[in-house]
């Protein structure tokens, strides 16, 4: 079986690694996805939100590209980052709205 240690030195599956820990996304959430034709980094984020927790995908994007790569053969330059968005703040309704 396929083992990896966490950090408390327990043993875990492979597909049980957290691959994106911002939104709890599993190696093997990734893996069906790109299985059935998510090759796109853009659409595993939309499908999984992988990449808009906190870290604003600067963990799991390294890690997901990488994926895509070894198991579609498509090279890792070949495959466009995450958009990334500028986080929304509320504003005032009367902002909107001019005297």
């Amino acid at each position: 079986m396929n083992m990896a240690e966490n950090e408390c030195g327990c043993k875990k599956e492979h597909s049980d690694v957290i691959v994106c820990r911002c939104e709890e996304i599993t190696k093997a959430e990734i893996e069906k996805l790109i299985q059935a034709g998510f090759v796109d980094i853009d659409a595993i984020k939309r499908a999984t939100r992988a990449g808009m927790g906190m870290c604003q995908s600067k963990s799991c994007t390294p890690i997901i590209t990488r994926m895509i790569a070894q198991m579609t053969g498509i090279p890792m330059s070949e495959l466009k980052p995450f958009t990334n968005r500028a986080p929304m703040s509320p504003i005032k309704a009367s902002a909107l709205i001019s005297d």
